[in-house]
């Protein structure tokens, strides 16, 4: 399954009062695994950034004056996207101005049912403990450090950090690289052929002890499970 992270950074809170888009961060996710390729821009507002934006993000009016429009990042935007579900954390801020800005350029929008918000997830996961990216990194042992401002790319990369561990953390990952390695070597049901050992392992019981089962399976006769489990392994040995 494909996924985006992603995140934004603004002029302010309301792209219904002049706010707009100044920074987008994206980082593609197949079946919950960052695969290293990543979308990001600066975006010139049209407007100045007021101050209290700056102090959360800082990014200037002298910064992002020769930066590009919406408009003329938007198809790149939406290609890498493509029909993959979105994930963001406070998705209906992120989303509320990236919809604003696609249909005030004359695009489709994103529908809700494509978005899934990493703050409600957290707080069902969580409930009553703080939420916010920070809190989640630190619940996580989720290394934050180079967060000293927010910044779309960077945030969007720790997001998917803690998404991971949202829906299932790094053992829900082993079962996932298992399944992608069957399917490359034409297994089914998740199942991984591997190779055998180069040097069997030494037995773990005795002589008098294997002798001791065997006449205790002999004592059973042909109906012992043990002897249906020996014809498996020999029919499993001969496929």
């Amino acid at each position: 399954m494909r996924e985006i992270v992603f995140d934004t950074e603004t002029t302010g809170l309301d792209p219904k009062t002049g706010d707009r888009l100044v920074e987008i961060g994206c980082v593609e996710v197949v079946n919950r695994f960052p695969t290293g390729r990543n979308f990001h821009v600066y975006i010139n507002p049209g407007r100045p950034v007021p101050q209290e934006a700056f102090d959360v993000h800082g990014l200037s009016d002298e910064f992002l004056a020769d930066k590009p429009r919406f408009d003329d990042v938007a198809d790149d935007f939406v290609a890498f996207v493509g029909d993959a579900q979105l994930v963001a954390h406070n998705a209906s801020f992120d989303m509320g101005f990236i919809n604003f800005e696609l249909k005030a350029s004359g695009r489709a929008i994103f529908g809700a049912e494509r978005v899934v918000d990493t703050l409600m997830m957290a707080r069902r996961k969580h409930p009553g403990a703080p939420a916010s990216l920070d809190a989640l990194c630190n619940r996580y042992g989720i290394d934050r450090s180079k967060r000293i401002k927010h910044g779309a790319l960077l945030d969007a990369e720790l997001l998917a950090e803690v998404y991971l561990e949202l829906t299932g953390g790094r053992q829900a990952g082993l079962d996932l690289s298992v399944s992608a390695q069957a399917t490359s070597a034409g297994e089914t049901g998740g199942r991984v052929a591997l190779p055998p050992r180069p040097a069997p392992l030494s037995p773990r019981i005795t002589i008098a002890e294997a002798e001791a089962h065997a006449a205790f399976i002999a004592m059973i006769g042909e109906k012992a499970l043990w002897n249906v489990y020996l014809n498996e392994g020999d029919q499993a040995e001969t496929a």
